[in-house]
């Protein structure tokens, strides 16, 4: 079978168009700020972007133009305050964006009815929250069972998912351990799907361990392999979460010339990761995870 293998430019510049429902998923830990630094560097315009927890990834993204839509849950810098440039956005300061604002559960729905290629999904999600009021794509249905009136939304397929994982194959099976999102659904629930992973492996290391395939090759267009590719966020085994980094962002995003410096110097100003992070002595020593390996399992029968 022929490689999926690509360079990040590659797979941006095809499979990432202006206009693009984009989602860059990940909770917490293995969010694709390299995938995001390169459509940021290719000056895609007009995007929608959505994600559970719109955090650093896309505030960078809104400070630098990319998007007109923002179709979230909860958005803010995780344990050091607000998303600032989103909060000029938003309150008009910043360049126009509009917003779609679900609950957790409520994006989570979205994509599960997306990949299921369902027109919505119900749920008792809503009931004594006024979000309903502000957001007229949360509807709601009788159970034709039960007679219960429940919430639904409507199902989410983007044009093109990111994810970033531990590692893959040429062919894109790729392998998650650690904490998870919806990663899963929100690759299934797409038309096109890039992996960026911090390590390319043989099949037959993938193989030999079957029960970790997250995101399955046969909906894969596109592998990167990129290494650090997630900081500041981490990759479980592989480096830790910049915590410096995501304090130090609060004061940046308050300021639009320091923003603005940010991304001149570490996404426009560089062509890569290995550029990225050569910027930054002393991170990868910093956060490079230890060792600390769990018991295998017998396949055999």
């Amino acid at each position: 079978m022929k490689s999926k293998l690509v360079s990040m430019s590659e797979a941006i510049a095809s499979h990432v168009h202006d206009g693009d429902i984009v989602v860059i998923e990940g909770f917490t830990h293995l969010i694709s700020f390299a995938a995001a630094h390169e459509i940021i560097r290719q000056r895609r315009r007009n995007l929608t972007l959505c994600r559970l927890t719109p955090d650093l990834i896309y505030d960078q993204m809104i400070a630098a133009g990319c998007a007109t839509k923002l179709v979230f849950s909860w958005a803010g810098n995780p344990g050091a305050g607000s998303l600032h440039a989103f909060r000029r956005a938003v309150e008009g300061q910043g360049p126009d964006l509009e917003i779609e604002e679900y609950s957790h559960f409520g994006m989570v729905a979205r994509f599960s009815a997306g990949a299921a290629r369902l027109p919505f999904w119900p749920l008792r999600n809503y009931m004594g929250t006024d979000l309903p009021t502000v957001n007229p794509a949360i509807k709601s249905v009788t159970c034709p069972y039960t007679g219960e009136v429940l919430a639904t939304v409507p199902a989410l397929n983007p044009d093109v998912t990111i994810v970033h994982a531990q590692r893959a194959d040429e062919q894109g099976n790729a392998q998650i351990w650690g904490l998870m999102g919806v990663q899963k659904e929100a690759a299934f629930a797409s038309d096109r799907v890039v992996v960026v992973v911090e390590q390319l492996v043989d099949e037959s290391v993938i193989r030999a361990d079957p029960n970790r395939t997250l995101i399955p090759g046969m909906i894969v267009d596109a592998v990167v392999v990129e290494p650090w590719g997630a900081h500041p966020s981490y990759a479980q085994g592989y480096y830790d979460r910049d915590n410096d980094f995501y304090v130090a962002w609060e004061a940046i995003s308050r300021d639009v010339g320091r923003m603005d410096a940010y991304l001149d110097e570490y996404v426009y100003g560089v062509r890569n990761r290995a550029e990225y992070l050569a910027k930054m002595p002393g991170t990868a020593e910093r956060l490079r995870a230890k060792e600390r390996v769990c018991a295998g399992v017998n396949y055999g029968y």
